[in-house]
């Protein structure tokens, strides 16, 4: 097996940011998409032409796979669209702020989680950044709309439930020792398969004029294509907790493309918000190519690990 990439974590991390912005992107476009095309249809339309992109661009990067790239590919997929089909599924009983802000507590759980069943120890400084990110989120949702207080509290769990895979799929992308091409094609391939199964009953419904078109294509090839794609390469270089606190920058950017493409209000949220997300950030970004987060001297998948060694460490 090739050996991982050196560590690169400034290009890791402005992958990271470029995959939030692009999915930042994605909310406002989708919230005035699904006026026409249902939400169901439109998600197993982005990965499945998302996948085909991709596949298009590089016909062979599915041949001659070892079977544990297949295995985290479809792993990564499994848990990322099961997240996606619960937070959607749990969306119909709870307010969007809400729910952008249980899903965002991924931001703590993946830390957490890294913790309990990798043994990763996290540096103090990640864990600011988390609570930054996290009080971040708070601003950006919650206290966006205080008067809407109906929660019911299953669709909640759900949504929580949501949150721990994606916190999941975040430490299952960390591991360096994986064709990062294939893994994007494979888990976009599974998403696609698992929203197709949810899509089919009712039919699937295209778009019928072409700006939805081009917002469709928007979706499926700039935040899903180049969105997974920059993200798996990127985890190659970041270890999994700073890349959420980088990732949990996507209500900023939503906020920011709210207000270019549809003149939302410039409020003391925006301000306040951005600013505690770009402290948060700033925090992760380490100032050599080491990470942030380290797994005690012992085995991890048959190998040994060396905390103090950044070359030969392996992702938790």
């Amino acid at each position: 097996m090739a050996a991982p990439p050196a560590p690169r974590p400034l290009l890791g991390a402005a992958l990271l940011v470029f995959v939030s912005a692009a999915w930042g992107s994605a909310f406002p476009l989708t919230k005035d998409l699904i006026h026409r095309v249902p939400v169901a249809d439109l998600l197993a339309e982005r990965y499945a032409i998302a996948t085909l992109a991709l596949i298009a661009v590089r016909p062979g990067c599915l041949a001659g796979l070892p079977r544990r790239t297949w295995l985290t590919g479809v792993l990564a997929g499994l848990l990322f669209g099961a997240g996606q089909t619960a937070q959607s599924v749990a969306l119909h009983e709870l307010p969007s702020t809400v729910s952008g802000f249980a899903v965002g507590t991924y931001v703590v759980i993946t830390p957490l989680l890294g913790m309990i069943f990798l043994g990763a120890r996290i540096a103090a400084r990640v864990w600011v950044a988390a609570g930054l990110a996290l009080a971040a989120l708070t601003v950006f949702t919650l206290l966006r709309d205080a008067q809407d207080t109906h929660i019911s509290l299953p669709a909640l769990v759900l949504t929580l439930f949501a949150a721990v895979l994606y916190a999941v799929h975040a430490l299952v992308l960390g591991h360096r020792r994986r064709d990062a091409y294939a893994v994007a094609v494979i888990q976009l391939g599974t998403i696609a398969a698992i929203t197709g199964v949810a899509a089919l009953p009712g039919g699937i419904t295209l778009p019928e004029d072409p700006a939805d078109w081009a917002v469709l294509l928007h979706l499926a090839l700039v935040a899903c294509a180049l969105g997974f794609l920059a993200r798996s390469f990127a985890q190659q270089h970041v270890r999994p907790v700073p890349a959420a606190v980088i990732l949990a920058a996507q209500p900023l950017w939503v906020t920011a493309f709210s207000v270019v493409l549809y003149g939302d209000p410039l409020t003391w949220r925006v301000f306040v918000g951005g600013a505690l997300t770009v402290v948060a950030v700033l925090l992760v970004l380490p100032g050599k190519p080491v990470d942030l987060e380290r797994t005690p001297g012992g085995t991890v998948g048959g190998r040994t690990t060396h905390p103090t060694d950044g070359k030969r460490e392996e992702s938790p």
